[in-house]
């Protein structure tokens, strides 16, 4: 056990874990005293973090602290800024800025948009935002869905316009879509939509076997974070089930289960007879079931998005 080591580098900095707590936050009151608890527990256990939305500290100047309060905490990790890929490069700039971020999220939301009476209806010209926003960010962009995924032929046009990463936001977690229709929104028999977090991994793979991919979406644990890593992902991307343990045990709480992460994670990639993630992705994986029939469908070979 002593030799397993699960460290990764990305974006330039060291991990000592491959994982990302994931956008959450933004714009509700609590919003501060969470991030600086994330924030606390990231660096810590030596982990990455990406802010949820930054609009509202741009619209709101009271909402400031909420983000910066996380590179505060947080003076050397990894930390991710988040805006819309419909925000312009002027604002988005800044938003990297105010919290001195190491890589930039740019959110893809379509179908939380359309479900929402009050959301958006045209999304023209939002690829060529993203390509601007690649030329003009002082920092790597990395495309990020949601909790829909993406698809390979999206994953294909977003590294046409030179994304840095893709963070897939597969279905399987939380499901915006619900949290829409909870409060009168518009997609009552579409709360389904999406596609599932490990047949979007391979489908992006398929396609961009070199890319740079956060995988998340419904990962709640080590297993399934070893399954991803093994099939291809960099790092994997966890967010309400971090926010749960906090709200419940605080931040000693968090850390405990960060920890007991950590082991479980060591402990699966030994037991599979894997030194590191190098070797982890080394290992045989057996895609069964609707994930199988899905590739197939789509005319998916293994060899063609396994890291070899």
């Amino acid at each position: 056990m002593d030799e397993v080591d699960v460290a990764t580098d990305f974006l330039g900095k060291k991990l000592k874990l491959p994982l990302l707590i994931n956008a959450m936050t933004g714009g509700i009151p609590e919003a501060e005293d969470i991030n600086r608890g994330l924030a606390q527990v990231a660096a810590s256990a030596g982990i990455g973090i990406a802010v949820g939305s930054q609009l509202v500290a741009m619209e709101e100047r009271d909402g400031l602290e909420s983000f910066r309060v996380v590179r505060r905490v947080n003076p050397h990790g990894v930390v991710l800024a988040n805006v819309s890929a419909s925000t312009d490069a002027g604002p988005a700039v800044r938003a990297v800025n105010m919290i001195e971020a190491d890589g930039l999220q740019v959110h893809l939301n379509v179908p939380q948009e359309l479900a929402m009476a009050e959301g958006d209806r045209s999304f023209k010209g939002v690829l060529d935002n993203i390509a601007d926003l690649v030329y003009k960010s002082p920092v790597p962009v990395i495309a990020k869905e949601v909790g829909f995924g993406m698809s390979r032929e999206a994953a294909a046009r977003l590294a046409e316009v030179g994304v840095a990463g893709l963070d897939i936001g597969g279905s399987g977690g939380t499901n915006f879509v619900a949290i829409e229709n909870m409060r009168g929104g518009l997609f009552a028999d579409l709360t389904e939509w999406g596609i599932p977090t490990a047949v979007s991994l391979l489908e992006v793979l398929s396609t961009q076997p070199q890319a740079r991919v956060i995988a998340s979406g419904g990962i709640w644990g080590a297993l399934p974070a070893a399954k991803a890593l093994a099939l291809g992902a960099d790092i994997v991307g966890i967010a309400a089930p971090f926010l749960r343990v906090l709200r419940t045990a605080g931040v000693d709480g968090l850390m405990e289960e960060m920890d007991l992460f950590a082991y479980r994670l060591r402990a699966v990639t030994l037991m599979v007879g894997a030194r590191n993630l190098a070797e982890l992705r080394q290992k045989p994986v057996l895609v069964t079931g609707r994930t199988a029939e899905w590739l197939k469908l789509r005319g998916i070979d293994a060899r063609h998005w396994a890291r070899r």
